[in-house]
């Protein structure tokens, strides 16, 4: 009698590494060599998606070369520079992992180690276990501002978001499914992430260094990311303008009964270039802090309402073959 064995052909992997990578030549090498010892000495299979956010060193090319050299990379070029928050979304769209994907930068600032203590707490049950920056190596300009806004940013927000908590995670395909599915346009994906729910947990780590190259976070590049977080998960600011409008008409009527108080009781009325510069300085103020904060909330909902593709990706590295996006 002849017994027949099935071999089951296991085509994805358990575990998708997603990084984004811009102007990351120098940095390249030591990612790849830390990239490949986890590899390695993981139990579990691991394919480690690359995307270039329109670099204009050669880090497109590296990616491409590696991704020739060993299937367990494949890479995402993006037609441009999209930005940090895009081209970690062209990652997530591309993810074909079984169990769970982890995301996380370039740089080496985030251990890709840490992966281990991340899985094991997977395999109890979270579906999102993001990591906390117990220490950061940054300026203390930097270290201050992501301090302050990340606690502005906690009282703000309609839900409780985790201080410290940066990209740096491990989510479960389920919730990366999620993700995919929202098409906010100016994205901020630690606040995404948290609104989603299910069970998830954080893990404290220390922040290193950058281990070669220069920061690629601007100044206006981190404002501009603050401000996703705060207007796309609040509703503060627009209430504060309300706020603001009844604190001008209060200041407006103490103004005017202290006008009246001085014109009947003491025959005095103010007058003269002080007072009507006070006026117009204060209602000024208002008004344009006012039009600002409601701006921000119009000028979302006019790139949202286009309607346009987040990104375009121009060629896609898998199982070491090259395809030129033809849409």
């Amino acid at each position: 009698m002849n017994t027949l064995l099935r071999v089951e052909i296991k085509m994805n992997p358990d575990i998708n590494i997603v990084i984004p990578l811009f102007n990351e030549e120098a940095v390249f090498p030591l990612l790849i060599k830390r990239l490949i010892s986890l590899m390695d000495h993981f139990r579990e299979s691991i394919e480690v998606i690359m995307v270039d956010d329109g670099s204009s060193d050669a880090t497109s090319e590296l990616i491409k070369e590696l991704c020739r050299s060993d299937q367990r990379f494949s890479g995402v070029i993006l037609s441009r520079n999209y930005g940090h928050q895009i081209a970690l979304t062209a990652g997530l769209q591309s993810v074909n992992a079984e169990q769970a994907v982890m995301v996380i930068d370039g740089d080496l600032q985030d251990p890709p180690e840490l992966l281990h203590k991340m899985f094991e707490r997977f395999k109890e049950g979270f579906e999102v276990v993001y990591a906390i920056r117990k220490d950061r190596k940054e300026g203390f300009l930097k270290s201050t501002l992501y301090f302050l806004f990340y606690r502005i940013a906690q009282k703000m927000a309609e839900f409780d978001l985790p201080l410290d908590s940066g990209d740096f995670a491990l989510l479960s395909t389920r919730v990366v499914n999620v993700l995919n599915l929202m098409p906010e346009e100016s994205r901020y994906l630690r606040g995404m992430r948290h609104w989603i729910g299910f069970d998830q947990i954080g893990i404290e780590y220390r922040r290193s260094e950058r281990a070669a190259g220069k920061p690629k976070y601007t100044f206006k590049m981190l404002f501009d990311l603050a401000y996703n977080g705060i207007f796309n998960f609040s509703e503060v600011p627009i209430k504060f303008v309300s706020k603001l409008g009844f604190f001008a008409i209060g200041v407006s009527i103490i103004y005017f009964i202290y006008t009246i108080i001085m014109r009947f009781y003491y025959d005095q009325v103010p007058s003269g270039f002080t007072a009507i510069l006070f006026v117009i300085i204060l209602f000024g103020g208002v008004q344009l802090i006012s039009i600002g904060i409601i701006g921000e909330y119009i000028i979302r909902i006019f790139f949202q309402v286009k309607g346009r593709p987040l990104f375009l990706v121009d060629e896609e590295i898998r199982n070491k073959k090259i395809s030129k996006k033809t849409f």
